[in-house]
């Protein structure tokens, strides 16, 4: 399909992704920007130079003490942070693999991760020690690194402070363990790494995406796949080190950390970083820094548009609006568009893909749209059935082939058959997703073949939470389904079977504070609704389809 009427004018359909390592990506940005804010973290700033200085101190500790070699899985458990970027670089100038791990999973969901990984090592923050000590004690860990976010608020005013969360304004308390070490110990261990031999074929990431199976897969990425992503989505949105990001996407999950700490960094550009969504805050943040891009959910510019305080504030710095796992709602790019001049770019990522590779041409996207085939990408609609391509216009699922599509799950060659097929010689990702493309190849989402729930971007699988669902002593059955929601697009429901000795004791707030001990707080259904039985085909299938349409109907 020809794309040469609405491709982004000045540059190649194929770009030249750089054949060196994220590592090197900071020492060049540190010895061109020395003295250049990369972070700014509520007022306090990291310098390129002190950046890349902590991150040699961190890896020289993790070599040193953690014995940590190349290749070797060291997670990363925190909130956003610049001790999240230090950590992150850190393990990456060790020769070791980054495992980020969300900092809303509770401790059965962190040692998974852990225990799959095969980490022995984990740099955690402070106020999520709690779950590390119990990941710890449990024997799958030999070392923790603990970090407190106050360590980094160095310029925080009274007023300022007063209106932060707890866990950011916090003193350090570290844990007394003999395997447990505080940040600032480690940062001034004074150990030197080793010299840096990496190449832009090591793996450097397995980051976590839930599955249809229950439990979590690890997507496998080399510096090559990561580059991929990074080097079109600047080109692309014409990143340079010109821009100033503002950072409130999870740095754990691909948007964030693409978006907003491996691009900046690429580019040389100042990231501002809030720990959590505080619409206020970052609305005096884009005014102070003269923010120019950001990259966050709808649900978030939602908010934040809806602000009525933006009338006292300067936003006019903001250039790009980014980002994806929903649809904008047509009625918000319209007031963008006309009220100020933006216009949200709509893209199509996944945590597969190291994020960037489906986009809408900044100059000419198309709203509720994920775009089009970016540099190198070969996207496809097939039958998911026979998996024989469809032509134009038919509903179908998308298969990628790119170079920023990951190498693997992580020790999961069944997950591995499944995710792949092969066509002319070339190996595509399919994506669960179903979509069609329009007579200018523009890809328009339809619905899912699996059974995700994308909250406020947040990807929650049914499956997974059933499967955590049934440790609960008095559920007998099961079955998660997604309602619409106003706030977050969409949202878990939990339809629940009681074993019948627990008779009707429990209520739908019983099941949901259950949850929330059980699970990470995006994934706990928000309605819960008791059946006496759930409907089964002749196969003893749950019919979840057919309750979700019965659901949706309703709400």
């Amino acid at each position: 399909m020809s794309y040469k009427k609405y491709w982004p004018q000045g540059l190649p359909r194929i770009l030249d992704i750089p054949e060196t390592t994220l590592f090197d990506s900071l020492e060049v940005s540190a010895r061109r920007y020395p003295d250049k804010p990369a972070v700014v973290f509520y007022d306090s700033v990291l310098t390129y130079a002190e950046l890349l200085q902590q991150a040699e101190a961190i890896a020289g500790y993790l070599q040193a003490e953690c014995k940590v070699k190349p290749g070797d899985r060291v997670a990363l458990y925190s909130q956003n942070c610049p001790q999240f970027v230090v950590g992150y670089y850190g393990i990456l100038r060790a020769q070791g693999v980054v495992v980020p791990v969300n900092p809303m999973n509770l401790a059965g969901e962190l040692e998974y991760c852990i225990s799959d990984s095969g980490a022995r090592t984990l740099l955690a923050a402070q106020e999520l020690h709690k779950n590390a000590m119990t990941v710890l004690d449990s024997g799958s860990l030999d070392h923790v690194i603990i970090h407190t976010y106050s360590d980094y608020l160095d310029e925080l005013n009274w007023e300022a402070a007063r209106r932060l969360p707890s866990s950011l304004t916090d003193p350090r308390n570290v844990p007394a363990h003999e395997n447990v070490v505080g940040w600032g110990e480690a940062l001034s261990s004074g150990r030197q790494p080793l010299p840096y031999t990496g190449t832009h074929k090591d793996v450097c990431l397995i980051a976590y995406t839930s599955g249809t199976t229950g439990n979590p897969k690890g997507c496998v990425h080399n510096h090559h796949t990561i580059l991929a992503a990074v080097a079109g989505t600047s080109a692309w949105r014409g990143s340079s080190p010109a821009t100033t990001v503002l950072a409130i996407a999870p740095l754990f999950h691909v948007l964030g950390m693409q978006a907003g700490m491996n691009t900046p960094i690429f580019c040389g550009s100042t990231v501002v970083v809030m720990q959590r969504w505080d619409r206020q805050m970052a609305l005096e943040f884009i005014e102070r820094y003269r923010v120019t891009s950001w990259s966050g959910t709808p649900a978030m510019f939602v908010e934040f548009f809806a602000n009525p305080a933006l009338a006292d504030h300067d936003i006019s710095s903001l250039h790009r609006l980014m980002g994806g796992g929903a649809a904008m709602p047509e009625a918000v790019s319209r007031r963008l568009n006309e009220e100020y001049g933006l216009t949200y770019n709509e893209a199509f990522g996944l945590t597969e893909t190291a994020g960037f590779v489906l986009a809408n041409p900044v100059e000419r996207g198309k709203r509720q749209c994920l775009g089009i085939a970016t540099f190198n990408v070969d996207a496809r609609i097939i039958d998911p059935a026979t998996l024989e391509e469809l032509p134009q216009g038919e509903t179908g699922e998308i298969i990628l082939n790119g170079p920023q599509v990951m190498l693997e799950y992580w020790q999961k060659p069944e997950a591995n058959d499944d995710a792949f097929v092969h066509r002319e010689g070339k190996r595509y990702l399919r994506t669960g997703d179903l979509a069609y493309q329009d007579e200018e190849g523009y890809f328009f989402m339809v619905d899912r073949l699996k059974r995700m729930i994308n909250a406020s971007g947040y990807k929650v699988w049914p499956a997974e939470v059933e499967s955590i669902m049934y440790g609960h002593p008095d559920i007998q059955e099961a079955c998660v389904i997604s309602i619409p929601d106003e706030k977050r697009g969409e949202t878990a429901k939990v339809l629940v079977v009681l074993k019948p000795e627990a008779g009707t004791a429990h209520t739908e707030g019983d099941i949901i504070d259950w949850c929330k001990q059980s699970m990470a707080t995006y994934k706990v259904p928000t309605h819960v609704e008791f059946l006496d039985e759930l409907p089964k085909s002749a196969a003893g299938k749950v019919l979840w389809r057919q309750l979700q349409d019965q659901a949706r109907a309703k709400h």
